[in-house]
Parts: structure tokens; sequence; C-alpha cells
């Protein structure tokens, strides 16, 4: 009997050694390691805590976001990522023996105890302020008590016309506003995003621009390929009148009609337009029959004294035309099939002088009608070369226009030797008014002062290509020649 029970004592303790090294061969380990980003940013994110379930050993996260837990059992778990101020992430992951498993938190901003930034508080231009310029900032104040970022957005509007700006995205507390309209209320309002609550919005503000000043010249400048529109005042001060993006050339202003003219590419042809003397307001005034002629760089219109008609050509037709767009008239057109390029209007109503000339530019002849397209007066005619720039004196009793003297002809319409030369009706001739021109320029678009006691009009060399230059003259008056604007063409002066 005592030989069974020592049996089975050795028996049992064999079994328990052999059950024991089963259970310590069935525990392996695995490593699992990660990163944590903020889910806005995109950054990462330090001191972050790491812990799972089942209970693994916990750790946070060092400066680049990351993270390992060394020594895990194989096995399912769900790992944890914490940090004040965020909401916890849970990933699941497997652990595999002697294998990385890899995570990757993004962790969002808590919002349930987040507070809304400070209703804005617009600080310039101070509310109801007058005379500001058309180029300003717009600045504001505001605060966030939990810190977030901030975007703002800004809307602006006027009380001259309906249109509503909005500047959206905003991430400093400044907006720069440019080419406001002069003489004009605005009314501005902030609106701050945290990202998190409902926008705050300020109270609405407003200010007004500085009137527009009071010029007198207009003429064109070369913008991006464009002609552009620009008015100066008698200090030589500029102010752009129409956008680079468009081309708008040859300005003229009526001081009855209070408006600027102009001719403006419109798709595949040119109109009229007028606008107001600030530039906005552009309304079109032709339609279904464009200006046109030989080439719209040399094309002219003219309006009466009173602004409230035009007169413009239409290759070999002249006609008239309301400057609400209405009333459109044929009054003349030429006998011989020559495009009439330019057009000037008396004062008085009672003479309309015509330049016409032949496909190419040449062949010019100038002469007078009355308003009824009866031809009163020839001016000249029979000479070779190019001519331009029509304009009758205020009392109708002179007409000034360029004429190049070598008489020389080409398919680019270069000139070589431009110069002024005036008409006289009570003498019946013309002759040359000296301007003390450099040899190797042209004299072009000349066109009298208010007083008629000089000239303005533009000089640039004769290679075609150089910078133009808008220039004054005495007439008859010896070194009273004057560079007024650079870069500068087509003149006018009222």
């Amino acid at each position: 009997m005592k030989y069974l029970y020592k049996i089975t004592s050795i028996l049992f303790l064999l079994f328990l050694v052999s059950c024991s090294e089963e259970k310590i061969g069935d525990t392996e380990f695995g490593t699992v390691t990660g990163k944590v980003v903020n889910n806005d940013t995109f950054e990462p994110m330090e001191n972050v805590k790491i812990l799972s379930s089942p209970t693994t050993s916990t750790v946070f996260t060092d400066a680049d976001g990351k993270f390992t837990v060394s020594n895990v059992k194989t096995g399912e778990y769900s790992f944890q990522a914490q940090k004040d101020g965020f909401v916890a992430k849970f990933e699941a992951v497997t652990v595999t023996v002697n294998n990385t498993a890899e995570i990757v938190f993004e962790l969002s901003k808590s919002t349930a105890n987040n507070k809304p930034p400070t209703v804005p508080v617009l600080v310039a231009p101070a509310d109801n302020s007058t005379n500001q310029a058309v180029n300003l900032d717009l600045t504001w104040t505001v605060t966030d008590p939990d810190n977030d970022v901030m975007t703002y957005t800004v809307t602006l509007r006027n009380d001259k016309n309906s249109e509503v700006k909005i500047f959206a995205d905003i991430k400093d507390k400044k907006l720069t506003v440019t080419d406001l309209i002069y003489g004009t209320k605005y009314y501005w309002q902030v609106s701050v995003n945290d990202g998190i609550n409902t926008p705050v919005l300020s109270v609405i503000s407003s200010f007004t621009t500085v009137p527009f000043p009071s010029t007198r010249y207009l003429f064109v400048k070369t913008i991006n390929g464009n002609n552009v529109i620009f008015t100066a005042d008698d200090a030589g001060k500029q102010y752009q009148l129409t956008s680079s993006d468009k081309n708008y050339w040859r300005p003229r202003r009526n001081n009855q009609a209070q408006k600027i003219a102009f001719i403006g590419t419109n798709g595949s042809q040119n109109d009229i337009y007028t606008m107001n003397y600030d530039g906005t307001g552009i309304t079109k005034v032709t339609n279904s029959v464009p200006i046109a002629g030989f080439n719209s760089n040399y094309l002219g219109y003219s309006w009466n004294a009173s602004g409230s008609e035009f007169i413009y050509p239409n290759f070999d037709k002249l006609y008239r035309i309301k400057s609400d767009g209405s009333g459109l008239a044929k009054i003349f057109q030429t006998p011989n099939g020559k495009f009439i390029s330019e057009c000037d209007w008396s004062a008085d109503g009672s003479k309309i002088a015509l330049k016409v000339n032949d496909i190419s530019g040449y062949g010019v002849e100038i002469y007078v009608i009355n308003p009824s397209g009866v031809v009163e007066t020839p001016v000249l005619g029979g000479l070779p070369g190019a001519v331009s720039g029509l304009n009758f004196s205020v009392s109708g009793q002179k007409l000034v226009y360029t004429r190049d003297i070598t008489g020389f002809e080409n398919s680019s319409y270069r000139q070589l030797d431009s110069k002024i030369f005036e008409y006289s009706f009570i003498l019946g001739n013309s002759y040359e008014i000296t301007t003390e021109k450099v040899i190797g320029t042209n004299d072009l678009d000349v066109r009298y002062s208010p007083n008629e006691a000089e000239l303005i009009f533009t000089n640039t060399s004769n290679d075609g290509i150089s910078v133009k230059n808008t220039v004054k003259t005495g007439i008859g008056v010896a070194n009273s020649r004057i560079t007024l604007f650079t870069g500068t063409a087509m003149p006018d002066w009222e």
C-alpha cells in the first residue's frame, strides 16, 4: 500500500510540473507604437496620456507626439489617448508575437466648456467719420477666452449702389480696402469665428470717403496692354478712372452734362460710353451701330455743347445719337466711299468737321458740313501722308489738326514729322502753328485749351514705339512748350 502511494505522489508531481511549463510557454509579447496629432492643424501633440483596455503600461507622448508601449501580451486591445481640453480618442489594435502594431490618434478640441470670442470692436475708421481715403485699412479688436484660432469675415456696402462685398477667411485684425468710391458713405461689419462656437457679429459702423477732387485734364495710359483713362488736377496729381482690365480710350469731358465720354471695346466692336467724373456710372450709349473706321486708335467722335447728343462715324457714314442711346439717325454718307475717321462739332452746333480717308488711312480730306449733311467748306485735300486730331475753337472760327508734312505713307501708318496746323474760317486758309517741336518727333491729338490761348497734344518719337507724353504750348508764344504728363496720350482739357 505504501508503494502505491509513493507512485501516485510522483505521478501527481510530474503532472504539476508539466502543467506549469505549458502555461509559461503560452504567454507571448509584442509592441505598440503610435503618434498623436491635432485634428485641426495635424501638428504633433506632446504629453498626451496613452492607456489601454485590457490594462498595459501607461505612457505619455514626447515632443514629436510619439509613444511606445513595450512588452504587451498578445491579444486584442483598445488604446485610448487623453489630454485636457480635447475629446478622448479610442483605437482598436491587435498585438501579435514579436511584432509592432502602429496607431495614429487625431484629437479634436473639446467644445463642452469652450467659450465664444468677444464681440469685435471696430477701431478704424471711427464710426461716422468723414473725408476718408479711398484706399484705407479697416481695423478691429477681439479676444478669445480659450485662445482659439480666430478667422474674420468683413461685409462692406455703400449708399451709392446695391453692391455688397464680402471678404472672408481673414487671419489678421485688419483689412486693406482699395478703389472705394469717392464721396460715398460705407457701412461695414466684422464677424469672428473660432471654429467651435456660432460666429459673433460686431455692431455696424460707417464712414464717408473724401469727395472726388476737382480736375481738368484727361488722358490715357497703357497698362497691361489696355488703354486706361486717368484724370489730373492743375497740380499734376493723377487719379485712375477706369479699370486696367478694360480697354477704354479717347476721353472727352462735357461740363454741361457733368459726364466724361470715351470709346470702349465691347466684344468684337467698339462703342461709345459715358461715366461720372469719378469713373462711376459707366453707361453704354451706342448699340446697334458701333463706332468704326479704318483704325480704332485714330477714331474720333464729338458731342454737342449741352451734352445731349453725340455724332460718330461708322465707316463711310456719320450718325447722331442721344446721350441716353435713343434717337439714332444717319446724317451723312461720304460721296466717294471714303471712311470717316474723326469728327468735331462746333460749340454753336452750326458746323461739323470731318476727316475722311481711304481704307489705309491716306488720301485724306477735311471738310465741314452743316447739321443737315450738306458740305459747306473744304479745308484740306490732295495731300499725301497722315492727318489727325480735329478740334474747333470755342468761337468756331478756327479748326486745329495735325499733319505729317513729309507725306510719308506705309502699311503701319507710321508718321515721320507730324506738325500742328490751324485753319481760319475768316481767312479761308491753313497755316502751321510753331510749337518748337523736337526734330524726330510727332505732335498728335491736338486740342485747344479752354481759353484758346494754348494747345494740348501728344508728343512722341517718330519710331512709333517710344513713350508718349502730354504737352501744352502757348499759341505763338516762344519757349512755352511744357511736358505735363509722361507716358500719356489722347489728352483732353476742359
